[in-house]
């Protein structure tokens, strides 16, 4: 990339940041924008008031990107009960605003449990990410429907990623590591 090279992905990275911010600071509170409503390299969206006032956390919100096609973005740092926003350089356009209507849409899913449309343990929030299994079972005991789980916004229909798998427990997974690696004899060379 050279110097000039990567002080324009850092240009970038940084107009891309506060591209989202702008986008996104009607809907969620910003943290850390300096005196002139800027961020730096990354937009950190403040979910602890909308946890205090509705129960969803930022955790809900990560999985719910699932289902919109989204790895989620950092969790709980620099600061706990925070997303924390970082799009590279090669970004596009079309794919930051992908991701911030996405984000637009779970604000209103938010909005829709804080107001009582959507029950506050049994919403697509709290169960995300849906699989595909999930929404072509059989049965389905959700008070939400299944066009909602699957596809919450129109350009899904043409261009969906199934999640392999439901809600996964964090904690649990971290505090009971496993190794699926061969194990280290079967490293050793034969003589």
């Amino acid at each position: 990339m050279g110097a000039a090279g990567l002080e324009q992905a850092t240009r970038v990275a940084i107009l891309n940041a506060n591209y989202v911010a702008r986008r996104l600071r009607d809907h969620y509170p910003i943290l850390y924008t300096g005196s002139n409503g800027t961020v730096a390299h990354e937009c950190i969206i403040d979910i602890r008031p909308i946890r205090e006032a509705t129960g969803v956390s930022e955790e809900d919100i990560a999985k719910r990107l699932i289902d919109y096609g989204f790895h989620a973005p950092t969790m709980s740092f620099p600061v706990g009960g925070t997303l924390m926003i970082e799009p590279t350089e090669s970004e596009s356009l079309a794919e930051l605003d992908r991701f911030c209507d996405a984000l637009i849409s779970i604000r209103r899913e938010i909005q829709q449990v804080q107001d009582g449309a959507l029950h506050t343990g049994d919403n697509p929030l709290a169960n995300a990410p849906h699989t595909l299994a999930d929404v072509t079972a059989t049965n389905w005991d959700h008070p939400y429907t299944r066009e909602q789980a699957a596809y919450p916004v129109e350009s899904l229909r043409r261009c969906k990623y199934w999640p392999p798998v439901n809600r996964v427990d964090n904690v649990y997974g971290d505090r009971h590591l496993f190794c699926a690696c061969p194990a280290i004899d079967s490293y050793r060379e034969q003589v």
